[in-house]
């Protein structure tokens, strides 16, 4: 098998039904599925799971789509070559997020809402992003969307919501930033806040001759966390589940990965494969597994357009 059969059979299986039957208590089942260890890579607290079981009662109640909403950044890391767009990491993971849901999509007709949260506007502010690129791996991201829902339950929606259309304008946006700046306090930041700082933004000119630039983009993240919250959208929701690839702080996500054999942030990541056997594994390197994994590039033509989906990398095993 090579890397192309591989990920064909991928998307082929999508489609084949895995006959998840019914069970007599379906929220139990739902809620069962949605914490099951096959893809959940971390613990849930006991908060957490309550609300999932209210989430789950709530939506079965009103004969809606279980929503699932997951957050990140609308980019790819300016340190990547595949930058600006997705390529294969964020493909690995929708399969892998379409499997998580898919038994829940088999039992319960009005399926799942797959909701992607986006920051937008912030990315331009925080890492010196230009519109024009943040606008790139959104489109991007859509076109995989589009590529990937005909191998997928007829009832899962998978959609991306920006945090900036939650904002009547741009200008809207900046107003609301810059006011909750004016009592957000400069933080003291740990090595792993100093070190998230440094891998995301792209300075510009004379930007870190300025000692505290670490901590004053931290503090415009901390505003913008604020103001994100303050829309309602995702936070405090009864018919939302919060999804992430890690733990957050505050404890409200199913901790799923990238894949069922990474944890790496897709959007600041590659995808890879690694030959298992007579077959291979997905992967999201980090950009530094990247430096330290040698790999090879394999041609793979699967229907996808696009800079990045013409070849793959495959990791060398000896």
């Amino acid at each position: 098998m090579n890397a192309k059969q591989y990920i064909e059979d991928k998307l082929t299986k999508l489609k084949t039904p895995s006959n998840t039957q019914p069970e007599d208590d379906l929220e139990v089942q739902i809620v069962h599925l949605l914490l099951s260890k096959k893809f959940r890579k971390y613990s849930a607290n006991e908060s957490l799971i309550n609300h999932i079981k209210e989430s789950v009662h709530y939506c079965v109640e009103k004969n809606q789509p279980i929503n699932l909403t997951f957050l990140h950044g609308a980019y790819k890391l300016w340190r990547l070559e595949e930058a600006p767009e997705v390529d294969w990491a964020e493909l690995f993971s929708l399969i892998y997020y379409s499997e998580y849901v898919k038994p829940i999509c088999e039992i319960y007709k009005p399926g799942v809402w797959f909701d992607f949260f986006v920051d937008d506007y912030i990315v331009e502010i925080l890492d010196n992003y230009k519109p024009e690129e943040v606008k790139a791996y959104i489109d991007s991201y859509q076109k995989l969307l589009d590529f990937l829902k005909p191998y997928q339950p007829k009832n899962l929606k998978m959609t991306i919501t920006t945090v900036g259309s939650r904002f009547a304008s741009r200008e809207d946006f900046d107003q609301a930033l810059e006011k909750q700046l004016e009592i957000t306090p400069m933080p003291e930041l740990s090595d792993d806040g100093a070190r998230m700082v440094e891998l995301n933004v792209r300075p510009t000119d004379g930007q870190t001759d300025d000692p505290n630039w670490r901590e004053k983009i931290y503090r415009i993240h901390d505003a913008y966390l604020a103001i994100k919250g303050a829309v309602g959208y995702h936070k405090n929701r009864p018919d939302k589940i919060l999804v992430f690839n890690q733990p957050l702080p505050s404890g409200t996500t199913i901790s799923l990965g990238t894949t069922k054999s990474s944890i790496a942030k897709f959007w600041v990541g590659v995808g890879a494969l690694k030959p298992s056997e007579d077959s291979y594994k997905m992967i999201v390197l980090s950009p530094k597994q990247l430096e330290e994994t040698p790999c090879e590039w394999e041609d793979v033509n699967i229907g996808l357009t696009g800079k990045n989906f013409q070849k793959v990398r495959v990791i060398k095993t000896n």
